[in-house]
């Protein structure tokens, strides 16, 4: 009967002490939330800035000029990065082609956080569907988090 009365008790106490949540009133802050999201696309003047940090980059890389690149890197990127990626990146991406923009927008990555991204595509390439697409992924700052090439293969 001991046992009993002290599960009781404890149940009791229990429901005794639990509150009702109230809901939060979204009436006045509906407008501030819907202001203050991102957005999802780049303005002109952040695809002109992260456009010519990005051929900097490609001039760097064509000339073989790591001091120059590793100044367009930011500092996350400048940890990875060895000289092993940077000819790997000069054997996929040809520097002697112009590039075309194909797609902006924002990188969401692992984390949970996104930064700016162009997709680029060779301008010699008139298919709908491109063969090759060189991702490049920016800080705000407009210095390069990381570049990805990727040929589409079927």
């Amino acid at each position: 009967m001991k046992k009993i009365l002290l599960i009781f008790s404890v149940l009791s106490l229990q429901l005794f002490f639990s509150q009702k949540g109230k809901e939060p009133k979204t009436e006045g802050k509906k407008n501030i939330v819907e202001n203050t999201k991102p957005s999802l696309s780049l303005s002109k003047e952040e695809i002109e800035m992260y456009n010519g940090k990005f051929l900097k980059f490609i001039e760097a890389l064509k000339a073989s000029d790591r001091k120059a690149m590793d100044a367009l890197l930011s500092e996350r990127a400048k940890k990875m990065v060895t000289d092993v990626v940077y000819q790997k990146l000069s054997a996929d991406i040809n520097t002697q082609k112009t590039f075309e923009i194909i797609k902006t927008g924002y990188k969401p990555l692992i984390d949970g956080s996104s930064f700016p991204m162009i997709q680029y595509k060779y301008s010699d390439d008139k298919a709908a569907e491109p063969k090759e697409v060189i991702t490049a992924v920016f800080e705000a700052s407009g210095k390069i988090l990381g570049i990805k090439p990727y040929k589409i293969t079927k």
